[in-house]
């Protein structure tokens, strides 16, 4: 046995087959591009100033470790304005937009998805909220709060709030009164049944909502740091495009794209998925 074969083999059993061939199939769309991309870079079918080298972008990670003029970072090291400085502010933005809205998304939801007069009552404000983008309250929202966090927060709180709040209310509508018959009968209070009927039955659409409201939020997000924030990812791409760094507005793209595309697929989606078991709506083989 060739030691090739030794190597692919170990692989197999350490991932699993299937594993190893979703791994491969999803990562050949990623290698063509980056293939295209080169292919560029050596036949010069755009100039660099329209798309850059991979090395260039590369390089750009380094060239941000040097001093930001104009750029108030939330983390200092040395006088420097770090990479992760940008990172860290979106990331930080994201983590606390979703501490507040996504708790009060799922309880007002939940309160109101209860009573079916008001939740129809409701549902069109829903729909309302839902169809203006978070971008479109970047203008008054720097005309309200100015230039800096508080826009870019209450851009994510919009956002991720509505969607919650209507996903959790559609979620209980849709709960057969039956159950909460049952567990009133049986002498259970309204909290046993927000408790045992309306958040389970509602769970599957609550982590939907929850899965929508994060990839909507954090475009809602780039967007305003691009026009109303002081720091972040966003914020780096637009003055990085306003001095034609091509290089660093490709590096802030790609970054992300990874970041979102990592908490989507270890976080949002095994938690949807593990929700849709837990509760029976498909059936995992044994």
């Amino acid at each position: 046995m060739s030691a090739l074969s030794a190597v692919s083999i170990s692989i197999q059993r350490r991932f699993g087959r299937q594993r190893l061939r979703k791994i491969l199939l999803g990562s050949i769309p990623f290698l063509v591009m980056i293939g295209v991309w080169h292919a560029n870079t050596v036949f010069e079918w755009l100039p660099p100033v329209f798309i850059p080298s991979i090395g260039d972008v590369w390089e750009a990670i380094f060239f941000l470790q040097e001093d930001c003029a104009g750029f108030v970072p939330l983390i200092m090291l040395d006088n420097s304005c770090l990479m992760s400085t940008h990172i860290l502010s979106s990331v930080g933005r994201v983590i606390l937009a979703a501490i507040i809205g996504l708790p009060f998304g799922i309880a007002f939801g939940i309160l109101a998805g209860m009573n079916r007069t008001v939740s129809k009552f409701l549902e069109p404000v829903g729909v309302f909220a839902n169809s203006i983008s978070g971008i479109a309250w970047i203008p008054l929202a720097i005309v309200w709060f100015g230039v800096g966090w508080v826009t870019t927060l209450f851009i994510m709180l919009n956002t991720i709030f509505w969607l919650m709040f209507f996903n959790s209310m559609l979620g209980v509508r849709s709960v057969a009164r039956v159950y909460e018959q049952s567990v009133l009968t049986m002498g259970g209070s309204r909290w046993d049944v927000i408790r045992q009927v309306y958040l389970p039955g509602a769970m599957p659409s609550i982590i939907t909502g929850m899965r929508m409201s994060m990839g909507f939020g954090w475009r809602a997000l780039i967007a305003a740091e691009m026009i109303g924030g002081d720091s972040g990812l966003g914020f780096m791409i637009f003055t990085s495009a306003a001095e034609f760094k091509i290089e660093e507005v490709f590096l802030g793209v790609i970054v992300i794209a990874v970041i979102f595309m990592a908490t989507d697929r270890y976080l949002l989606a095994p938690l949807e998925k593990w929700t849709v078991e837990r509760w029976g709506l498909v059936w995992k083989p044994t």
